[in-house]
């Protein structure tokens, strides 16, 4: 049973839309097929369509157009979403049989090559992993055993996307078996979720990306009772994180141990702060050492041992993990452990995370660093600037590292930017150096509403030619900039409008600091922004998207 915006559907109404989706596939042909969907009932019903007539299911990460584009090469169609010339698939009437009864269902080959997915791409460009249909379902089997008896009967809410693994497993494939119900859409604020448990009882699907985001002014005390489950996975709960889920959510979340690659590998549940080790799920072995993880489990395909890329300690029942493995590059003739650099700059206080990632500045690489920096760092940044912080950080690194490998370029944020998965991509970090995208700060956020501290660097190449002696932001610029954090802070339709109460006030000049309030108005698709300075206001208006609703 799915809950929609619209009601809900029973199991008859699935059949009847998996066997529309089978006779769509058939009718087309191909054998390899392109889903994304935001409509996780939609997305359901063409997954088990797709798969009842023989098709193997790709699952692009997002929609966006060269995400997409990429894939015209590898598949023979596209569902829910398709580049720009393409044919969309919609599901079709089924033809009923001689006696008049709808399409009967035959039991699914184990051995059917089923999906394609991606890896994050947080170490560099996503990797496709094929699964087959038996991997998918001992690893359902294993979410049953380990979880079922204590989750209850009660709906599956996400606040991650089906398009990867684990929104896949947790908010599709085991409500399906389980015979739980579940919402067709996300919950991507706090108050959406918020929202969802004062309507009855759930279970929730997160990541920490959202776990640490709790705004603890929300009455979570109110709907305590009405969590019966918490599930946490794509990447480590920091220790703040994990506080505010004992504060305000009343319990502590089962994190799940894995990857794209191998699957669910262990979990744990920390309601002290003594449980830190991980316990090994059902069928899967692990060979945990300090150079790597391996992994032996029913989860990959068949045959040896899968090499993770983290570092473990094996303990009675399982193990701990002790960080990523050293990721090396060469540079300057020396090799660098960026793992290394990242731990040395958390360990030296002024950063509660760091990310050291290498970027191409014409023919030389250099390192940058992404940092969310802690109380004494953004107090550094304020008292003596960006370029403060940023030589404290090189001066704590010194003693470790050749001067030839110290990073030349920082970039500090409230928090680490993560996609759907709750992951970190290497592209995202590159993009915040992007010499186009201005540097900000959140100042506030809600679900609806964002304050954002912009500058304006006076090497923006914007102001090239824009005008010789007289350099002023041009405000197509200034729509550009709305748009693309408007996209960074909230989930925005993809296609662009029109503009409304569009008005210019002021010049922008190199080096002002501008505040950007963005409000999004789902229902009518308005995205409104106004941009102010000390000196006034300098341009505001509404920008309307549309399109892809799912």
């Amino acid at each position: 049973m799915a809950r929609c915006e619209d009601g809900v559907r029973d199991s008859g109404a699935f059949r009847a839309r998996v066997a529309g989706w089978c006779e769509a596939f058939t009718a087309h042909g191909g054998q390899r097929y392109a889903l994304f969907t935001e409509d996780t009932f939609d997305f359901a019903t063409a997954l088990l369509g797709a798969w009842h007539a023989g098709a193997c299911v790709y699952l692009p990460a997002d929609a966006r157009p060269a995400t997409l584009d990429a894939l015209k090469a590898h598949v023979d169609g596209f569902a829910g979403r398709a580049p720009q010339g393409q044919t969309v698939l919609t599901p079709l009437a089924p033809a009923a049989n001689e006696d008049g009864a709808s399409t009967a269902f035959q039991p699914l080959s184990p051995e059917l090559a089923a999906l394609v997915v991606y890896t994050s791409g947080s170490s560099g460009e996503p990797t496709a992993i094929p699964k087959r249909l038996s991997q998918l379902s001992s690893e359902v089997a294993t979410l049953g055993r380990l979880f079922d008896a204590d989750s209850g009967d009660v709906p599956v809410l996400a606040t991650v996307s089906h398009q990867h693994i684990y929104g896949l497993l947790f908010r599709v494939l085991w409500p399906l078996t389980s015979g739980r119900p579940f919402d067709a859409h996300a919950l991507p604020y706090p108050e959406d979720i918020l929202a969802a448990l004062q309507s009855g009882p759930g279970l929730l699907v997160a990541s920490p990306a959202h776990l640490k985001r709790l705004p603890s002014t929300l009455d979570w005390a109110s709907v305590r009772g009405n969590l019966r489950g918490l599930f946490s996975s794509g990447g480590p709960l920091t220790p703040e994180a994990l506080q505010a889920c004992r504060d305000l959510l009343g319990r502590a979340p089962v994190e799940v141990y894995g990857s794209s690659e191998t699957g669910g590998v262990a979990w744990r549940r920390r309601d002290t702060d003594d449980s830190a080790s991980w316990r090994t799920m059902p069928g899967v072995e692990v060979r945990a050492d300090e150079d790597a993880l391996r992994v032996r489990s029913p989860h990959l395909p068949a045959g040896g041992w899968f090499t993770t890329e983290d570092r473990a300690r094996a303990v009675p029942g399982g193990f701990e993990l002790l960080g990523r493995r050293d990721r090396l590059l060469k540079l300057e003739e020396k090799r660098v452990s960026l793992s290394a650099m990242e731990r040395t700059l958390v360990a030296g206080g002024l950063l509660r995370e760091a990310r050291v990632l290498p970027l191409t500045e014409g023919h030389r690489v250099i390192l940058a660093v992404v940092g969310v920096p802690d109380a004494d760092g953004w107090r550094l940044q304020e008292s003596g600037g960006r370029r403060s912080l940023s030589q404290a950080l090189r001066e704590k690194l010194a003693p470790h590292f050749e001067s030839s490998a110290l990073p030349r370029r920082f970039r500090y944020l409230e928090a680490m930017p993560v996609n759907s998965q709750g992951k970190s991509t290497e592209a995202a970090l590159a993009a915040l150096f992007d010499p186009k995208r201005p540097p900000f700060r959140v100042l506030e956020r809600s679900g609806e509403r964002v304050l954002l501290e912009v500058e304006v660097p006076a090497n923006s190449p914007y102001f090239d030619g824009h005008f010789p002696g007289s350099p002023i932001l041009p405000g197509v610029v200034q729509l550009e900039w709305s748009l693309l954090l408007g996209r960074e802070h909230f989930a925005l339709p993809p296609d662009f409008l029109r503009l409304e109460t569009l008005k210019f006030q002021q010049v922008i000049s190199p080096g002002t600091q501008l505040t950007l309030e963005l409000t999004w108005a789902k229902e009518s698709g308005k995205l409104g922004f106004k941009l102010t300075s000390a000196k006034g206001s300098h341009a505001s208006g509404r920008i309307v998207l549309g399109g892809g609703a799912g």
